[in-house]
Order: C-alpha cells, then sequence, then structure tokens
C-alpha cells in the first residue's frame, strides 16, 4: 500500500508531503529519528482505517457477496417497493428527488455520516423525514451494521400548526364554486371529515340506506370508517350517482390535482391556511366541541385518524355545562320514566 506522506528535508528542517494534495506540513525537527517517527505515525494513522475498510470488505464479501456493492438506490426500490399502493406512490415520488442524488449510488459499506449531513443542509423538512425512514429500513434489513447518524443527532421534525376550515370559509368557497360535482365534494368532506382521497373513491355501494350508513376502508391505512347518513348528507348523497362511484370526474383526478384546484378557489375566496385536509380537522374538531365520546369519533373517521387525536388531546375548546344542569336534567328524565 502506497504512503500517504513522504519525508523531505529543508534548510535542516523535517517536512512531511501528502502524496495526494502535495500539501507540505513541518515536524517542527532536525531531529532524523524523531522526523521518521512521526513520518510512521502518520503513515499508521492513515492506513490502519484502510486497512480495517479492507478487511471488513473481505469478511463481508464471504458473507454476502452483494454487501460490499449495494449502494443506498437499492435501498430505495426494496423500500418502495413494499406497503400500500398509496404509500409505493409516495416513496417514488420523494425519492426521484434530486436532494438523494449525491447519496443514490454511494455504496452503505462507504456511507459517513457527512453524507447525511449534506442531506440535512439542503433538503427540506419532509425530505429529512424520508431519509430517515431509509436509513432505518437499512438497518432493519442488516444492511448496515451501525446507525449512520446516532438518533438523537438527526434534525427534530416540528409538525406544521394545523386547523380545520371553519363554516364561514367552507360557505366562501362555496360561494365561488361554480361546478356542482365540487360543490356536492366539498359538503361531503365537511358533513363526512373523510379524507380527500377517501371521497373521491367512494361509491354508491358504499352507501347503505337500509341502516342509513356510509361505510369503507381508508386508502392510507386500511382501517374500516363507518358513520350514519345524516339529514344533511342525505340531501347532498340524493344529488349524487345511486351506482358506481359517487364523484364520476373527481375520482379521475390524483390528489395534487384535486389540492391545487382548492388552493385557487381559497385563493378567490380569500380563506388561508386551509387544504382540504382542513375538513377532516374541521369535523373532528366540531365532535369534541359537542361532547361526541372519541371512540365514535374514532369510528366515523378511522381508529388511526391523526385528526382525532390532535382534536381530543388538546386542540378544540370545550364549555363544560354546569353540575346543574345535569342534575335537572337526570331529574327531567326521571320524571318521563315515572310517569
Amino acid at each position: 500500500m502506497k504512503s500517504k506522506f513522504t519525508l523531505f528535508r529543508r534548510g535542516g528542517v523535517f517536512y512531511v508531503q501528502d502524496t495526494a494534495t502535495g500539501k507540505q506540513t513541518s515536524l517542527r525537527t532536525k531531529d532524523e529519528t524523531e522526523a521518521k517517527s512521526l513520518l510512521n505515525a502518520r503513515n499508521e494513522a492513515q492506513r490502519q482505517p484502510v486497512l480495517n475498510l479492507h478487511l471488513a470488505r473481505a469478511y463481508l464479501t464471504a458473507s454476502d457477496p452483494a454487501f460490499v456493492e449495494r449502494a443506498w438506490q437499492t435501498v430505495m426500490e426494496q423500500l418502495q417497493s413494499r406497503g400500500k399502493d398509496s404509500s409505493r406512490e409516495r416513496y417514488a415520488t420523494v425519492f426521484k428527488s434530486s436532494c438523494f442524488d449525491a447519496l443514490r449510488h454511494k455504496k452503505l459499506l462507504e456511507t459517513t455520516a457527512d453524507d447525511f449531513f449534506a442531506v440535512f443542509k439542503d433538503g427540506k423538512v419532509s425530505i429529512v423525514y424520508f431519509l430517515k425512514r431509509l436509513h432505518n429500513f437499512a438497518l432493519s434489513l442488516g444492511w448496515i451494521a451501525l446507525p449512520v447518524v446516532a438518533p438523537y443527532l438527526w434534525p427534530k421534525y416540528e409538525a406544521k400548526e394545523r386547523r380545520g376550515i371553519t363554516p364561514d370559509e367552507h360557505q366562501s368557497i362555496l360561494a365561488i364554486e361554480k361546478k356542482a360535482e365540487w360543490k356536492l365534494f366539498l359538503e361531503l368532506l365537511w358533513e363526512t371529515g373523510a379524507a380527500q382521497g377517501d371521497a373521491a373513491a367512494m361509491t354508491a355501494e358504499d352507501v347503505d340506506w337500509q341502516t342509513r350508513t356510509i361505510t369503507y376502508f381508508r386508502m392510507k391505512t386500511g382501517s374500516r370508517a363507518q358513520f350514519t347518513i345524516s339529514k344533511k348528507l342525505e340531501t347532498v348523497l340524493s344529488h349524487l350517482p345511486t351506482t358506481g362511484a359517487l364523484f364520476p370526474q373527481l375520482s379521475t383526478f390524483t390528489a395534487n390535482d384535486r389540492a391545487s384546484r382548492f388552493r385557487r378557489r381559497c385563493e378567490r375566496a380569500g380563506v388561508k391556511g386551509v387544504t382540504l385536509h382542513s375538513y377532516r380537522y374541521a369535523w373532528a374538531e366540531r365532535a369534541k366541541v359537542v361532547g361526541m365520546p372519541e371512540r365514535f369519533a374514532q369510528a366515523a373517521l378511522g381508529h388511526n385518524s391523526k385528526a382525532i387525536h390532535r382534536a381530543y388531546a388538546k386542540k378544540a375548546e370545550i364549555i363544560v355545562p354546569s353540575l346543574e344542569e345535569y342534575e335537572t336534567k337526570a331529574a327531567g328524565l326521571q320524571m318521563a320514566k315515572a310517569n
């Protein structure tokens, strides 16, 4: 193995020169024996990590021939081949980002924390979030023996504050919306709190008029959601198809297309800080305010709904009735039973 540093003397003082960069550094000594010892120490310090890497390659190649050649692109392909269709599409879109280009063909065995820090510096919050998923996936597969970056060194993710759309904002957007199908779609979101993708994919077969319920399985989590058809929701459904997709045109649009259209309507209506998902938060907040038990709200939106956890944990404010009101109501019920 070629030495990293060579020794020479200038004006009686010994120097070392980097054979790769040509950089020269004084050893601050005129003693040749001391100079050679310092030279050997520098070369040994450089040689040992390289030797360790070569030894690691030899051992790992014996157990897994692909180990030393495996790059992060392989991890990306494996990760985006798992899970639901929506998850796979999301991974495929994110990993196309140029933020991953420097890492894409980097071999796992040669990856250092600096490679990840470069992504931390230039990447958005979502990029860092998916990089962490990629890293942990490789770690769980045993494709990297130790974390590239220690858990406490990862940037902390702070979720943006989200809020539900207000009744006035909802009515303002409806007022400027001209297409009937879009109006009915927004009304359905307001009455059900369904995620936009789930609502757009609803069919007439999800509606059971005998039990007056709508039942569907969430696209994101697969959890079951079911709720009773209210009078207002019945009015909305009465204007929608009785067979097939409830929203024939909307169901062919992508989530981004629907989000972009809604954003343009918000701009025209002067409404800021909301998205289609704000209907889901609004429903959860309304449910808490009126005192709906959390288990009922979970059944309506799906038991894994973050909107429910958020609203029932801290968001929506409730004015607690006085005990006297409850006692009066209880006494009235007892009197009714007695009669």
